[in-house]
């Protein structure tokens, strides 16, 4: 049983990091922001290899602040 919840989690969290590039992808915003948000993305990419529900974790605060407005300064 705790195989299987934890597929459904790394299903859930690849679906939503596809949705998380999408989304960075489309922003219209300086070429150095997009860097640091695509450096977030691969944080939580190697984070889902050792410790899946945080990186679950980290990757729905990435989304809360795309959702609002808030990006990481760029370089």
């Amino acid at each position: 049983m705790e195989h299987d919840s934890q597929l459904k989690l790394y299903a859930a969290v690849a679906a939503r990091l596809k949705e998380a590039h999408t989304a960075v992808r489309a922003l219209q915003v300086p070429e150095s922001v997009r860097k640091a948000l695509i450096r977030k993305l691969l944080v939580v990419t190697a984070a889902a290899k050792h410790d899946l529900p945080d990186a679950a974790r980290r990757l729905e605060r990435l989304m809360k602040d795309l959702d609002e407005g808030r990006f990481p300064e760029g370089d």
